[in-house]
């Protein structure tokens, strides 16, 4: 990919939601960058495993250290990454892993319907 100016295209594949980033910046900067939502935000420095996503598809570089309690070198060696940590070297498809994973997925296109009175 090269240059930082260069865009990758980062799709969320829980959502479908897709997002241009670029080379030079983490997932999570170019997410939140757009106002976009999808990726959960934590500590923003790779402390917290808020951000945590599996690469299913494409390829990620490391911009910077994470906490080996949030992500184990076995996790990292089976395609997880920390967002914060991560920057596109390529197109990317991830999938959302980590603490706010459930909630962020739960409750996805339903309504809750309203309590009955008794």
């Amino acid at each position: 990919m090269g240059a930082d100016g260069i865009k990758a295209t980062v799709r969320i594949a829980q959502t479908g939601e897709c997002f241009p980033c670029a080379a030079g910046e983490s997932l999570l900067e170019g997410m939140a960058k757009l106002g976009r939502r999808g990726i959960p935000v934590g500590c923003l420095n790779g402390g917290c495993g808020v951000c945590k996503v599996h690469v299913l598809c494409g390829e990620v570089r490391k911009l910077g250290p994470c906490s080996r309690a949030h992500l184990s070198a076995d996790e990292e060696s089976a395609g997880y990454a920390l967002a914060c940590r991560v920057a596109p070297a390529g197109d990317v498809e991830l999938e959302v892993a980590g603490k706010m994973q459930k909630p962020f997925l739960c409750c996805a296109g339903k309504r809750q319907a309203p309590a009955s009175k008794p």
